[in-house]
């Protein structure tokens, strides 16, 4: 029998290894010049002014909330399917979540319902969105943008599963999820499955550089020794807010600085698997694919099949070695927002979807062979 395959793997290579083994050599093991050298390019790369790499997509997006000064009673909307840390970092900051149900071919958001949603309260209910690139598809944050300024609303871009994903505008300007073009921020995680694997790790990407000095503020302690008014030494620094220990240490920026030079190959490694998985499955009237709306290019974290009988397809991958992974439980039926008020039918597009989703294998190493063998499992499945 085939080895085990996950639905998701690193790849390190030589290269990488020689990186984290410099700054293991080096003066430095965290806060050193590798943070700023791959904030720099990580901009660069995804059309951003600044760029600020913190311990986790998680601390992304809760730094984001900070720094947009979320309070308590504040009222976010997000979307049911995604993973918790999206509406988690809300509650963080003792704000309220609410969710948008999501359109059920593209599994992202659906901002006619956003839009409905926002009028169908007084004017200042809610304070901002998060939305989610999800299995690496761009949202149309153009669109979100114009619904979100007419109610003075802020964005965050949850793109954790999309570096190096894009569309096209009404302009027929590309748009780089990162670049924060009509967002406010945009976060992204760097955990071993992602696109960029730092082991953990985090960037939050903004234009607007007062917000840029609060990210940087806030992800050290809140503390600052620059353009202070009062000095007694080199030694002297100030604690001006309360900000949390968010750092990510040089290591970790070696293993991403290496690991974003091979974006756009693993990228393009991605959307052949997705293509492939496409032409074997485009004719089996069991089997519904996600939409892939013209002139956007999907970054494919994930590769998601609907099925009807999605268990007992679950189980016989399993039993020939095939992980499968399902994402996501919708996050308002998890007990802790249960217990908010949240119940079973509140969003049925996000919970019809969970009940038929599949996640199947998808990265860059993942053999001719390897993705033969799983669509041929599932066609056995289905004769």
């Amino acid at each position: 029998m085939i080895k085990k395959i996950p639905y998701g793997r690193q790849s390190i290579d030589e290269d990488e290894i020689a990186e984290v083994v410099k700054v293991l050599k080096s003066d430095f093991l965290t806060q050193g010049p590798k943070v700023s050298e791959f904030e720099s390019n990580f901009a660069h790369a995804v059309g951003a002014k600044y760029a600020v790499a913190v311990s986790s997509g998680t601390a992304a997006l809760h730094l984001s909330c900070l720094a947009l000064e979320l309070s308590a009673g504040s009222r976010v909307l997000t979307t049911p399917i995604t993973f918790s840390a999206t509406a988690n970092c809300v509650q963080y900051c003792v704000g309220e979540v609410d969710f948008v149900d999501i359109d059920p071919s593209t599994y992202l958001m659906d901002l006619d319902l956003l839009e409905k949603k926002i009028k169908s309260k007084p004017s200042g209910y809610y304070t901002g969105i998060i939305i989610v690139d999800f299995t690496g598809l761009p949202v149309n944050t153009e669109k979100l943008n114009r619904i979100a300024a007419e109610h003075n609303i802020w964005i965050i871009e949850d793109a954790c599963h999309a570096p190096g994903a894009g569309y096209k505008d009404s302009n027929d300007t590309e748009i780089l999820c990162g670049s924060s073009t009509y967002s406010d921020l945009t976060c992204f995680s760097f955990h071993p499955v992602k696109h960029i694997a730092c082991g953990e790790g985090g960037m939050i990407t903004t234009n607007d550089e007062n917000v840029y000095q609060k990210l940087k503020s806030l992800r050290t302690h809140g503390i600052t020794k620059e353009d202070l008014s009062k000095s007694d030494g080199g030694w002297y620094y100030e604690m001006q807010d309360l900000g949390f220990n968010y750092r990510i240490p040089d290591i970790n920026c070696a293993l991403g600085i290496s690991q974003l030079k091979k974006l756009k190959n693993n990228i393009e490694k991605r959307r052949q698997i997705a293509n492939t998985y496409f032409n074997a499955f485009n004719d089996n009237d069991s089997i519904k694919l996600q939409t892939q709306p013209k002139d956007y290019q999907n970054a494919y974290h994930l590769f998601v099949i609907e099925v009807d009988n999605r268990k007992e397809l679950y189980d016989f991958l399993l039993s020939k070695n095939i992980l499968a992974q399902i994402h996501y439980i919708p996050v308002h039926l998890m007990p802790y927002y249960a217990k908010k008020g949240f119940k079973k039918g509140d969003f049925p597009l996000a919970e019809n979807y969970y009940e038929k989703c599949i996640s199947l294998p998808i990265f860059p190493t993942l053999s001719k062979a390897e993705q033969s063998y799983i669509i041929e499992t599932i066609s056995d499945f289905y004769k």
